[in-house]
């Protein structure tokens, strides 16, 4: 599929996201061809825990599953001092319905298993009495592992923002078999002979 007729990845936006969460992932895939939207709970500007200020493309309101491929919902603070962000946890559940994917990281995980979204998933985040805590039902299907992918949904925990770019990329095919290993190894790893193959692939 050609860069121009890829639906865009949406990105959600709060205040206190976990601003260096996605950073890989957004910016790979927009050297992929991909346009990135940035979602936020209304058009006001947020506030990341890093201190960047962002003018969200989009309201949480008008973005629908078909105008998508993808949705990636980075951890933040809010997912865990109450429900302001339960509408985005809502919104993955129309996603998945619909079979777009979605991708979920640190906090972010703790909303999709308050929404339910985890109880029949194979899935990952923090630690697993971090989710337990949240009184989910899918504690049997946490795998100890530096991200998952099952179906649609990708989860990791906050120090994995590298392997939750690689998986992302893996369900998109953006990257695949030798190219998808060496840009985790290079990118996770500092690989220095990762760099070639990735530079023979047009990657870098």
């Amino acid at each position: 599929m050609s860069s121009s007729t890829r639906k865009p990845v949406h990105l959600a936006v709060y205040d206190t996201l976990a601003d260096w969460e996605t950073g890989h992932t957004t910016a790979h895939l927009a050297r992929a061809g991909y346009g990135i939207r940035t979602v936020g709970p209304t058009r006001e500007p947020v506030v990341s825990i890093g201190g960047l200020r962002v003018a969200p493309d989009l309201a949480l309101a008008d973005v629908r599953p078909e105008d998508s491929s993808l949705l990636i919902l980075p951890g933040a603070d809010l997912w865990d001092t109450g429900g302001d962000l339960a509408p985005f946890a809502r919104t993955a559940r129309e996603f998945l319905d619909a079979g777009v994917p979605v991708a979920a990281i640190c906090g972010a995980t703790a909303g999709l298993a308050r929404e339910g979204l985890l109880d029949d998933r194979d899935h990952t985040g923090a630690v697993s009495f971090y989710l337990a805590a949240t009184g989910y039902g899918g504690g049997e299907r946490y795998v100890d592992a530096d991200a998952v992918t099952d179906g649609n949904l990708v989860t990791a925990g906050p120090t994995e923002p590298v392997a939750f770019a690689r998986e992302v990329f893996r369900l998109l095919g953006v990257y695949e078999g030798e190219v998808l290993d060496a840009w985790y190894r290079l990118f996770h790893d500092s690989d220095a002979e990762a760099y070639g193959v990735l530079q023979k692939a047009g990657v870098l």
